[in-house]
């Protein structure tokens, strides 16, 4: 099974870290997250597996986050609730995500891609 790699393709971060990937000749599937959103499911299972806060998953600094005051309705929400929010739009969820058999990976840390595997 090769890595999953969600990215906005106009996203700078996520332009260098697909560089690092083939630099690095990792194979991956490569899936746009504002084309192909991640579905609430998806999200859920990721996120369990990934052992962090599931606030990790919001592209806090992006205008969607922003616009909708996220920052403060996020704490009165449920877990379901925001898995839904953000199965709503990919321009909420923090990108790049590299998820493979074991192990997920939110956001661009050359050292923490170092040890991923399939």
């Amino acid at each position: 099974m090769a890595l999953l790699f969600l990215e906005y393709p106009k996203c700078t971060t996520c332009r260098k870290a697909k560089k690092w990937l083939e630099d690095h000749g990792t194979e991956f599937e490569d899936r746009d997250i504002k084309e192909k959103n991640p579905t609430a499911e998806e999200l859920k299972e990721w996120y369990q597996r990934s052992g962090l806060p599931l606030k990790r998953f919001f592209n806090t600094s992006g205008l969607l986050y922003k616009s909708m005051n996220l920052k403060e309705r996020l704490p009165d929400m449920t877990e379901e609730e925001q898995l839904a929010l953000l199965a709503t739009d990919g321009m909420l969820v923090k990108r790049p995500l590299l998820i493979g058999k074991d192990q997920v990976r939110v956001g661009f840390k050359e050292a923490e891609w170092e040890n991923m595997t399939e």
